[in-house]
């Protein structure tokens, strides 16, 4: 039993961790993507300002320098920018090779050119003859990049164009049979479980691009991204929790609606996981309704604030739009009520939601124990994630406040992993990430954490530095 157990958590942090690697390719280029999404949704034919000049930026953003930079990146997170410049040129095989957008081309050529000009200057280091480095290094990395690049053209790029053709007939029969608001009964458990990145970035938004390419909009923007079904639990915490819950749940629904954060309320369903039924009946909701008005959005909405839905949201849906994030709003409240209301049993803490959490992500929260930092030492916090953003900056945020209010005059903020400064004197990740981290910032003190926005190790950090 304890084998079975053992087996489902490692394959769970596996799955975990893929899922940030594809997310770390999307998410610092997101950006983009609402430029990308802007300019379609003001621009073309049927947007809010039709204007046929502008909307020539349509086409190029997202056959050319949307996949360039998702393959940039990918490569710039096995190898720099080394492994960036490589991934780009890699990427540009794929995109000829096809008649589509090539995200998924794009987000399997940059990792794998990246992996594979490390492995080549792995091969050639130390044995370089003084003076030649550059030239070696130049012409390795340009002769590796145009091989992988012919490999794209002739190979995996039609093997990806097969591929997507098959994903989306798929889910074009899905959407013809009526059977999409059923999605939602996977994709609900699977945000509690943190996959929520590997969804949305990994599936929904490559085929939510083609769709929005086309016809310019996609639902397949509105299922992961939905703020209505956690609104209705953290409402249905306010009015029928308990506790700590009770009294922390409006602070959640202003981070989770209007900001965006949707893993707040993670922990609470974590608290009560059959309110997962009400996630889940809210979710199923919210895309039925959005399938009868017909809506969709023109990108991705990141981070899933209902302002981002409203940015993203293209002339004559947002009725269709708000009204689904209501429907699922609702019908999420009314669940997670009723069954707030029948339990008899005291509410847990929210603080031991976020170790169940923790334990079902099969890890624990460690303080690094190779560096510790004097007091004195420490002038500069950083927050690391994969994009730098997100629960990240929530995190740094939180912190700030506690280094405020303790009267610390240390600076604290967020960036990428593999943005890392050198100066920095203390750094704080997700324990996947700590050994990425070390590596960048060897002689910081690293502190690894499971949840950015509730831990422990914030107010053990503000004590310690503070001398109480």
């Amino acid at each position: 039993m304890n084998e079975n157990v053992e087996g489902r958590s490692s394959m769970s942090v596996k799955i975990q961790s893929f899922g940030r690697f594809l997310s770390g390719m999307i998410m610092p280029n997101m950006g983009v993507f609402i430029a990308w999404g802007l300019i379609t949704a003001f621009f073309i034919p049927t947007g809010w300002w039709p204007n046929e000049t502008f909307a020539e930026l349509v086409g190029p953003m997202i056959i050319y320098l949307l996949p360039v930079l998702i393959g940039y990146t990918g490569g710039k997170m096995i190898h720099d920018v080394r492994g960036g410049v490589v991934g780009a040129v890699a990427t540009m095989g794929v995109i000829v090779g096809a008649d589509i957008p090539m995200f998924l081309g794009a987000m399997l050529m940059g990792p794998l050119a990246g992996y594979g000009i490390k492995k080549i200057d792995g091969i050639f280091e130390g044995k370089i003859p003084t003076g030649f480095e550059m030239l070696v290094n130049n012409f390795s990395a340009g002769i590796f990049a145009g091989v992988m690049a012919l490999l794209g053209l002739i190979g995996i790029g039609p093997a990806v164009l097969a591929l997507n053709n098959v994903l989306a007939a798929g889910v074009e029969a899905i959407v013809n049979a009526g059977l999409l608001p059923l999605a939602n009964i996977f994709i609900e458990p699977a945000k509690v479980l943190f996959l929520n990145n590997a969804i949305n970035h990994g599936i929904l938004g490559p085929i939510g691009i083609e769709q929005s390419a086309e016809l310019g909009k996609s639902i397949f923007f509105l299922l992961e991204t939905n703020p209505g079904p956690g609104l209705g639990i953290l409402l249905a915490y306010w009015f029928a929790g308990k506790g700590n819950a009770k009294q922390s749940a409006p602070g959640a629904i202003i981070i989770h609606f209007l900001g965006g954060i949707h893993e707040i309320y993670f922990p609470y369903i974590l608290m009560k996981p059959k309110l997962i039924l009400a996630a889940i009946g809210g979710g199923v909701s919210a895309v039925f309704t959005f399938t009868i008005f017909g809506s969709g959005l023109v990108a991705t909405p990141s981070p899933g604030s209902i302002f981002a839905y409203i940015a993203m949201t293209p002339r004559g849906d947002h009725l269709g739009v708000l009204t689904g994030v209501l429907v699922g709003t609702v019908v999420s409240f009314i669940i997670a009520f009723a069954l707030l209301k029948s339990d008899k049993a005291s509410d847990e803490d929210i603080q031991k939601a976020t170790e169940k959490m923790e334990s079902l992500k099969g890890k624990k929260s460690s303080v690094s124990q190779f560096i510790k930092k004097e007091a004195s030492e420490v002038k500069k916090v950083v927050f690391a994630c994969d994009a730098g953003m997100g629960s990240s900056a929530m995190g740094a945020s939180l912190l700030s406040k506690k280094f405020k209010s303790a009267g610390l005059d240390i600076e604290v903020t967020n960036v990428a992993v593999n943005e890392i400064p050198q100066d920095v004197d203390i750094v704080i990740t997700q324990k996947s990430l700590t050994d990425r981290a070390r590596q960048i910032a060897p002689n910081a003190e690293h502190v690894s954490v499971e949840n950015f926005l509730g831990s422990p190790k914030y107010d053990e950090l503000t004590e310690r530095l503070s001398g109480k």
